[in-house]
């Protein structure tokens, strides 16, 4: 299999000022808690403030997303970019294919519907090793992945606002 290409954090470039928004569903804590570190040590690197929220699960993601984004609009400090972090395990059921489905959907629709840069971290993998893997940041490092796409969505956004 081919390795992903990443950006290494010596040569992130800095979106400051910047206010990220790291939405995290914690059913799975372990992984939730090494996804969370790869997000905020991309967002830090980047020079961006961020602002947690934590979840009981993926569901949970989209509408969470939407009622922040549109609290913090109301008081003016508004998110520059979302984060969405979180595990979905295939079952013996087809919950598996409504949840990861779903809260894809769901995060798709609030970003596009927002002009939102969102960087979507939600696993979706057959076992809890497959998401260990993946999440931890000296390995695959997902959630580190998803703080990287949505400041790159963000640089983007600024660049052509700009002309």
């Amino acid at each position: 299999m081919a390795e992903p290409s990443r950006i290494l954090p010596d040569t992130v470039e800095t979106v400051a000022p910047a206010h990220i928004l790291i939405a995290e569903a914690r059913f799975y804590d372990a992984i939730g808690r090494a996804l969370l570190a790869g997000a905020v040590a991309a967002v830090t690197a980047a020079g961006a403030t961020y602002d947690v929220i934590s979840l009981p699960g993926a569901l949970e993601i989209p509408i969470a997303v939407a009622i922040c984004v549109d609290a913090a609009y109301g008081n003016e400090r508004a998110y520059d970019a979302v984060v969405v972090l979180g595990c979905v395990i295939r079952g013996e059921t087809y919950h598996f294919e409504i949840v990861s489905n779903e809260s894809s959907r769901g995060i798709m629709a609030v970003a596009l519907t927002r002009r939102l840069p969102l960087g979507n971290g939600i696993l979706t993998v057959e076992n809890e090793e497959q998401a260990m893997e993946r999440a931890d940041p000296a390995r695959g490092d997902k959630g580190g992945d998803a703080a990287r796409a949505a400041l790159a969505l963000l640089r983007l956004q600024r660049k052509v606002e700009a002309k």
